[in-house]
This record gives C-alpha cells, sequence and structure tokens, in this order.
C-alpha cells in the first residue's frame, strides 16, 4: 500500500474474443490512475467481468462489465466463482504483484466455456 492508504490495485478485465475464447487483460494502478483504469476496464466493450485486486490477491470489488452480453450470466456467475482458483487469473497475478510488469494478458484457461455443438450431417 502506499503512504497515508494510497491505491495499489491490480485490474483484471476478462475478455470476450469468440464463444470459446476469453482473454485475461490486466494492469497494476497506483494512486489516483487506479480508478480510471477500473473504470476504462468497467466500460470496455468486450469485457465479460472486472475485477480489482490488492497486491495480496484479495479481491476489492468485482463485476460484470459492458461486455457480459456476449455470454449467458450463467457463465458470468461461473466466471465469478473461479476468480481466487484459477490457474491464469493467479498467473498473471504474479507477474503484476512481483513488479517485474505493469501489464499482462493472456488466454483464459478454464473448464466453461460453451461446448461446442456437434456438426451436422
Amino acid at each position: 500500500m502506499w503512504p497515508f492508504g494510497g491505491k495499489d490495485w491490480n485490474v483484471v478485465g476478462i475478455m470476450y474474443e469468440k464463444p470459446d475464447s476469453y482473454s485475461i487483460n490486466a494492469n497494476r494502478a497506483k494512486g489516483r490512475s487506479a480508478d480510471t483504469v477500473k473504470t476504462r476496464v468497467k466500460v470496455h466493450d468486450r469485457t465479460i467481468l472486472w475485477v480489482v485486486y490488492n497486491q495480496k490477491g484479495g479481491i476489492v470489488e468485482t463485476g460484470p462489465g459492458r461486455g457480459s452480453h456476449h455470454i449467458s450470466n450463467d457463465k458470468v456467475k461461473e466466471l465469478e466463482k473461479v476468480l481466487h482458483t484459477n490457474h491464469s487469473i493467479r498467473e498473471i497475478l504474479r507477474i503484476l504483484e512481483s513488479g517485474k510488469s505493469n501489464k499482462a494478458a493472456k488466454k483464459l484457461v478454464w473448464g466453461g466455456y460453451p461446448k461446442k455443438s456437434a456438426p451436422e450431417e
């Protein structure tokens, strides 16, 4: 934390790429820019879910993004349930928390993607 209780957040956006592929885009933001980064992630057209983490990995706040209409509400709820345990998200947080970079992105790996329908013959 910054002196006097300032913000030092990891802002994570789960972004819609296509029905069976989402990405994780994350930024470490400090001070006043933390609120700006959070707002930009929340209102992005492809953000399914946004999460603000502190530097100890605890969730400060979370919510559906402007792009949550791309998937069902059930899938958004499933994503919310795995925010603490998903390996892809944890890996991104480790990068940000280590200070190696203040930005990180990767494909979200999880078992909750919608099943592809079998091709018709």
